[in-house]
């Protein structure tokens, strides 16, 4: 009787050991996972390229980098069927605005010819305007949601 109740109680002790061990592995990754999404998401698509040539620059930009470069995240998307789509991740509370730009000879950079673009470009929330992108004008506030933008060219 004795040998059965301490075979009982090492069976117990197994089974809660076995518990807690699950128990905190479940939670370190809920942790870890939790951790690794510090922001929002931030989608953008593009689905009016005219031709699948070349790629899709796309680039996440605050006012400080806003036509200085790569902006604060940027990927170079393939384009298929006429349609590109980026998102961006961790995107943390602030002001932004995205620039598309149709890198038709990937080149990594928007081409001029007498200081008109050659390329097709497009910026978040699709003004229609002259001259260079103002930030202004594609500014878009991020808080607590993600996002999903269409963007034109």
């Amino acid at each position: 009787m004795n040998t059965l109740m301490t075979s009982n109680r090492i069976k117990r002790h197994v089974l809660n050991t076995l518990i807690l061990f699950i128990l905190s592995i479940t939670c370190t990754v809920a942790q870890s996972e939790k951790e690794l999404k510090q922001g929002q998401t931030v989608t953008a698509t593009i689905n009016n390229v005219k031709n699948n040539t070349g790629q899709i620059v796309f680039a996440l930009h605050t006012t400080d980098t806003w036509m200085k470069g790569q902006g604060i995240q940027h990927e170079n998307m393939s384009i298929e069927n006429n349609t590109a789509t980026v998102t961006f991740k961790n995107v943390k509370p602030g002001t932004y605005a995205i620039m598309v730009l149709h890198d038709e000879n990937k080149n990594n950079r928007m081409d001029f010819e007498n200081g008109m673009p050659l390329e097709n470009y497009g910026i978040s929330n699709n003004p229609m305007s002259y001259g260079p992108p103002q930030f202004s004008e594609g500014q878009f506030k991020v808080t607590s949601e993600d996002l999903d933008f269409k963007i034109r060219f």
